[in-house]
């Protein structure tokens, strides 16, 4: 049964948070899926795992590359998971049918979309009834995180 952090963008872009949480799920020797609700957002998204950082490489690629098993990271706005990953990133209130396969959720959202954080708030509610193992984390002014609940 999946362990679902949600980490609630204040400081910082989602562009300029991503990269880091990746990089540590990277390091735990974990693969994972970003799911995104459009192809402009894992375009975004990719350019951003690609540039974050110009000693930093985090291994990835997206919906329509050759090789989606072999991606320790792979970007996408569909339910599949061909990388056989254990962690699963929901950017913005992504939904996904199954995610209960995975091991970790990382549910980011930018808390400057009011619509974005009413739909983060009913989806925690609905996780609890769940019974999933839920924990919430918020910004810290330096850009780390801070678990509140």
């Amino acid at each position: 049964m999946a362990e679902i952090r949600f980490y609630h963008l204040q400081r910082q872009s989602l562009e300029e948070a991503l990269p880091k949480l990746m990089e540590k799920v990277h390091q735990a020797g974990l693969r994972a899926i970003i799911k995104a609700e459009n192809k402009a957002l894992v375009d975004t998204l990719d350019k951003a795992l690609w540039t974050y950082d110009a000693n930093s490489f985090i291994p990835h690629d997206k919906d329509g590359c050759k090789h989606p098993a072999e991606q320790p990271v792979f970007l996408t706005i569909t339910d599949e998971n061909p990388n056989d990953a254990n962690a699963l990133v929901l950017i913005n209130a992504a939904s996904y049918e199954k995610i209960e396969k995975f091991d970790r959720c990382l549910y980011m959202f930018d808390g400057r979309d009011e619509t974005i954080v009413s739909q983060a708030r009913t989806d925690w509610k609905a996780y609890k009834e769940l019974g999933l193992e839920m924990s919430y984390w918020q910004q810290r002014e330096n850009g780390g995180w801070e678990q509140k609940a």
